[in-house]
């Protein structure tokens, strides 16, 4: 297997690490596992990223946990990110991360989901630059490959430090930042502000990679042209369209871009699902690809008689046969 789209366009180096383009996948818990991520390079993507791993998990040798490295050669270049609140942990799991080959360590500062902050992890990192500072250090001490940060606005209005955070970021020896200019206490609500992005981008000489509100391929060249950052990161947009990478790089190309058809559509959702079962086995494949379904038929009509058809459906054969069903109604309809 082979990655489809080679682009010598716009290019987004990383350090020592040359990518074929500017478009990063975001790293999404219980999204961005290894099928999800070929299909995301196969689209175009220029990095991809494992889902957030602790580092406590990873230095205690947890199988659940230590599967989440797990990589493919198709994938490469591929990132992984990281979550703890301890220096000597997160130096340690970096390392062992780094010695599977990973190209790019990435430390998350930007997740506000309780479970994590409580730790003192993620997007609470933000609120204390000092220890910020010494798991930079150690982590960049403990691995040879680029190390990267991606971080939120700040923790709320009333403690807006990105670009505080972003410079010691920079001092302590990280080879790009990727900013989420929403603060952590919006979660995802409310609009990102990619004047920070601008802002940052002036104010660091490492590469900035944005990230937020990019729903549509011309929203990543929005981004780029107002901001001048480096790179964007595409996130939630790619869930339902991973064709999204794609068609930013076509559109810069080109000036327009294909949408996929039915046909299209139909191929992609059962190459997925064969890559899942090949993954996690039948029996949890299914249950995932319910809902990645819904994704998939975003926008489409009779997503109800989907919905209602997959409802139910608790094997491959039987989700294959729903798949079909519903994709021929669409073509009896005359939909293309």
């Amino acid at each position: 297997m082979s990655s489809v789209f080679v682009y010598n366009i716009h290019m987004l180096k990383i350090g020592t690490l040359q990518l074929r383009n500017w478009l990063v996948m975001a790293p999404m818990s219980g999204k961005t596992n290894l099928p999800f991520r070929l299909i995301a390079k196969e689209m175009g993507a220029g990095l991809v990223s494992t889902e957030m791993i602790s580092a406590t998990g990873l230095s205690r040798g947890q199988a659940k946990t230590c599967s989440y490295v797990a990589t493919h050669p198709d994938e490469r270049p591929i990132a992984a990110q990281l979550f703890g609140s301890e220096a000597d942990v997160m130096a340690t799991s970096a390392r062992i991360v780094a010695d599977t080959g990973i190209d790019v360590i990435d430390i998350n500062m930007g997740c506000p989901a309780k479970k994590v902050v409580k730790t003192g992890s993620g997007a609470a990192l933000m609120r204390d630059p000092q220890k910020t500072a010494k798991i930079l250090t150690a982590v960049r001490r403990s691995i040879p490959v680029p190390l990267t940060v991606k971080i939120r606005a700040g923790w709320s209005p009333q403690e807006a430090n990105a670009l505080e955070i972003a410079r010691v970021i920079e001092g302590c020896g990280a080879d790009g930042i990727c900013i989420h200019p929403r603060f952590a206490s919006q979660g995802f609500c409310g609009k990102a502000d990619w004047t920070l992005i601008k802002r940052m981008k002036e104010a660091l000489k490492i590469p900035v990679i944005g990230n937020g509100d990019v729903s549509a391929p011309s929203l990543a060249l929005q981004m780029r042209s107002e901001t001048n950052c480096d790179g964007v990161m595409i996130g939630r947009a790619a869930l339902s369209n991973p064709w999204i990478f794609k068609q930013t790089l076509e559109l810069e190309q080109r000036g327009s871009f294909a949408t996929p058809g039915l046909h299209d559509r139909h191929r992609l959702i059962k190459r997925h699902y064969e890559l899942l079962i090949g993954y996690i086995g039948e029996k949890r494949a299914t249950q995932l690809m319910r809902g990645l379904l819904l994704l998939y038929t975003k926008g489409l009509p009779n997503r109800a008689f989907l919905k209602g058809l997959v409802s139910e459906v608790n094997g491959k054969e039987r989700l294959l046969a729903t798949i079909h069903a519903y994709f021929g109604r669409m073509q009896e309809e005359g939909l293309s």
